[in-house]
């Protein structure tokens, strides 16, 4: 349902939240490689979140990617809308432009269910939520091998 750039944006925001709590402001490289994603793409997408003010950095001695107390509270649903536009929560399951309850798709009713579940859990979902399911050892961040 998401794009690469998405996944890869809330994994990083996790992964700087965790490090934050630990007084640490995490660099691209280091946030690659724990991420699992290309450098290259997650500083494209790290400038995105900080351009919108999800994220904030600091360059020199010292610096890297770090909340401010007011992006703490960031939701899913605020990385997904920067990343992919209002648009993806209205988008139809067949992919058809022009898909609505008075001209449905043949997955309309079914893909409605799941969509609109889907955007109940990143409404109330934020970056802080999932980072605490990390630290109290409910959930992992990356592949366990």
């Amino acid at each position: 349902m998401i794009t690469k750039s998405t996944e890869y944006a809330i994994r990083a925001l996790v992964y700087v939240h965790l490090r934050n709590e630990q007084e640490k402001r995490p660099g691209v490289e280091e946030i690659a490689k724990e991420i699992e994603a290309p450098v290259a793409f997650s500083a494209k997408v790290l400038h995105t979140l900080t351009r919108h003010e999800l994220l904030s950095s600091m360059k020199g001695r010292g610096g890297g990617f770090f909340f401010r107390d007011n992006q703490k509270s960031a939701t899913l649903y605020d990385v997904i809308r920067v990343l992919e536009g209002d648009a993806f929560f209205r988008k139809c399951g067949f992919g058809l432009k022009a898909c609505d309850n008075d001209n449905p798709c043949p997955l309309h009713d079914q893909y409605k269910t799941v969509r609109d579940g889907f955007y109940q859990i990143v409404k109330t979902e934020t970056i802080q939520s999932l980072s605490d399911k990390i630290r109290e050892g409910k959930a992992v961040l990356n592949r366990v091998i």
